[in-house]
């Protein structure tokens, strides 16, 4: 495998970790502010510990390392408007903005990086526009201003993702981000002095904040900057923040092949119970429930597109709930049909029905 090819499946490998940032910073109680600047804080005194990073930091020319300041002090400005997204709106609306992200990297990094214009990367990157319009086109009117820092936090990103690209050469993965969160930590810690007034204060986390703090700060952060920082050796910043916008994706894939696994599961126990060999009691379970899932999951995922704001609501909004059981419903009565169809002709569940007791 070619190094470039490595270094797109750690892109790739680091978009799954960043894909519970999301999640975590919805969990977290902490404001915005508060929240990043202990996120960067922890990973910078982890960092401390290591003397591989001091050797490196202190190897470093003075210009290069204020250049990473400078780059560390965007990356905070960055999650800071990324969570403001979150708090403002929530953890989709934010995610999905992430994917505007490849429109700015196409104009941006050819002018940072120092490399030619390539059209064709702005039309991917426009490309997938119509999807960020649908899943945020139905949100209400106080989720707006959200929709306006997550697509902020997406322009920021393609200035420190750029800048990373023009510099990674020129140091240590690690020491780059230690340095650079380090100065983002500083950064923060001015805000907040200069505007308490304006409710920029960085309160103590409980003890769930703090675990949760914990896992966000190392492994969504910690270790999938240094890597992608790795990564960015062998790939240009488009590539990696293409990547990084297929995380919706990422989300949705996994949500369906966990329905598949649980519908598979669902058949596949009692017929193992009933005396099955493994390979047996698997073929068995394909052949009962593959056509009855996919077609579930179709008709279940339309409906839930369909329906204005259901893809942006959270778990104690009423719309949440009330989409999903509509979208549940509507796709049991066209499944069954379906599956009535199959066991007629003996295929689907009929292929069960001789182990059942």
């Amino acid at each position: 495998m070619s190094r470039a090819s490595k270094a797109l499946l750690q892109v790739h490998f680091c978009v799954v970790l960043w894909g519970f940032t999301a999640i975590l910073g919805k969990l977290i109680t902490l404001p915005a502010l508060a929240l990043v600047w202990w996120r960067m804080l922890i990973v910078v005194a982890v960092l401390a510990l290591l003397p591989r990073v001091w050797r490196a930091v202190r190897a470093l020319p003075a210009r290069t390392t204020l250049m990473f300041v400078a780059i560390g002090m965007v990356v905070a400005l960055h999650w800071l408007a990324f969570y403001g997204a979150i708090k403002l709106a929530n953890a989709s609306v934010a995610a999905t903005c992430m994917a505007v992200g490849p429109i700015f990297m196409a104009l941006v990094e050819p002018w940072l990086v120092k490399r030619p214009f390539d059209a064709r990367e702005l039309l991917i990157g426009i490309a997938a526009v119509p999807g960020v319009a649908l899943v945020v086109g139905g949100t209400p009117a106080g989720m707006h201003l959200g929709i306006a820092v997550g697509i902020l936090s997406a322009f920021l990103m393609a200035i420190f993702g750029s800048l990373n690209k023009r510099y990674v050469e020129h140091a240590d993965p690690l020491a780059m981000t230690g340095i650079e969160l380090a100065a983002g930590t500083v950064l923060l810690t001015l805000v907040a002095a200069a505007l308490p007034q304006a409710g920029f204060d960085l309160p103590r986390p409980g003890a769930r904040d703090a675990a949760l703090l914990v896992v966000l700060a190392i492994g969504c952060t910690l270790v999938p900057f240094t890597l992608s920082l790795g990564a960015l050796k062998h790939t240009s910043a488009f590539s990696a923040q293409l990547a990084l916008s297929l995380e919706p994706v990422y989300a949705i894939v996994l949500a369906i092949v966990l329905a598949f696994f649980f519908g598979y599961l669902l058949t596949f126990l009692p017929v193992r119970r009933a005396g099955l060999g493994f390979g047996a009691a698997a073929k068995v379970a394909l052949a009962a429930d593959t056509v009855s899932i996919l077609v579930m999951e179709i008709v279940d995922n339309a409906i839930i597109l369909a329906v204005p704001g259901a893809m942006d609501a959270g778990l104690s909004d009423p719309l949440f709930w009330g989409s999903l059981a509509a979208a549940l419903a509507i796709a049991f009565v066209v499944t069954v049909p379906v599956n009535r169809a199959m066991i007629g002709r003996g295929r689907g569940h009929a292929v069960v029905h001789q182990y059942h007791h």
